[in-house]
């Protein structure tokens, strides 16, 4: 049998599904797919990396920095429009703005996301770190659990991005799956996507919103929807699989905070996120 061909950057389903065409200065068209939903919605951090790639496409420069998203209502697949506008640019950044609409029924624009970026180079910073972070503690990646280990969980609505995600979650996170959560809000787990590809700057987008949320482990299963999410791309990802650790502190009043790290195959840490959601009903 022949062997699987693995995707590259540039040539894989993710990069299709994010890719925009620029129909006017400033605007473009997408597509939101389908195999990226979560129950009933489009995920949000695929949106952001569409957003991205459509800034990477107006700006000078060409990767995320700092991406600040509003999201406004859900997203559905099918046609969208980005709207993005310069804000200021520099020798070494640039700062622009982007809105992602679709039509509702009577034809009208409704705003789905609004986002906030700055963009430089990465390959342009300087060597020097200093830093006390450490990359999560957890066990190897074949002993770590993924869908085909043990039951589905039971989610509404559709999950097809599963199908298009690699994650193997450290067993300490994943009593919600049998109905024995630990009640810590911790989510850990090993990341890549199911094609093979390796990260960039743009994935890495998807990938801070991508572990379910660490809301199912304080025991609330349902949708979580993310009102506002700040990612920090700190260096290009080197190839291999990623570790990605989430944590809330605080749920209270009906929203939770997640703050995520990624980290790759070198021990560096890639990528930051900080977002505030609704916490599930249930």
């Amino acid at each position: 049998m022949a062997q699987a061909v693995q995707a590259s950057i540039g040539d894989s389903e993710f990069d299709r599904d994010t890719a925009v065409t620029l129909r006017a200065p400033g605007v473009y068209d997408a597509e939101l797919s389908a195999g990226w939903t979560i129950i009933s919605a489009v995920n949000g951090g695929y949106l952001l990396a569409l957003l991205g790639r459509a800034l990477g496409d107006a700006l000078p420069h060409p990767d995320p920095f700092t991406v600040s998203a509003h999201y406004l209502s859900a997203s559905q697949p099918g046609p969208a429009v980005i709207r993005t506008s310069v804000v200021r640019t520099g020798r070494t950044l640039s700062t622009g703005q982007a809105s992602l609409l679709q039509y509702g029924e009577d034809g009208a624009e409704i705003e789905r996301i609004r986002v906030l970026a700055t963009y430089g180079d990465l390959d342009t910073l300087p060597d020097d770190v200093r830093t006390t972070a450490k990359p999560p503690v957890m066990p190897a990646i074949q002993d770590c659990l993924g869908p085909s280990d043990g039951p589905a969980p039971k989610i509404p609505g559709s999950s097809a991005i599963t199908d298009r995600l690699n994650i193997k979650l450290d067993p300490a996170t994943v009593g919600w799956v049998v109905g024995a959560p630990s009640g810590k809000g911790e989510m850990r787990g090993w990341f890549s996507l199911a094609d093979g590809r390796d990260a960039d700057p743009f994935s890495l987008l998807l990938t801070v919103d991508a572990l379910p949320p660490t809301s199912f482990e304080l025991g609330l299963k349902g949708w979580t929807p993310t009102v506002e999410l700040t990612t920090h791309i700190r260096c290009r990802p080197a190839p291999g699989p990623l570790r990605v650790s989430i944590a809330t502190r605080n749920l209270a009043g009906g929203f939770l905070e997640e703050d995520a790290e990624v980290w790759d195959s070198a021990d560096r840490l890639v990528a930051q996120s900080r977002q505030l959601a609704k916490a599930p009903r249930g």
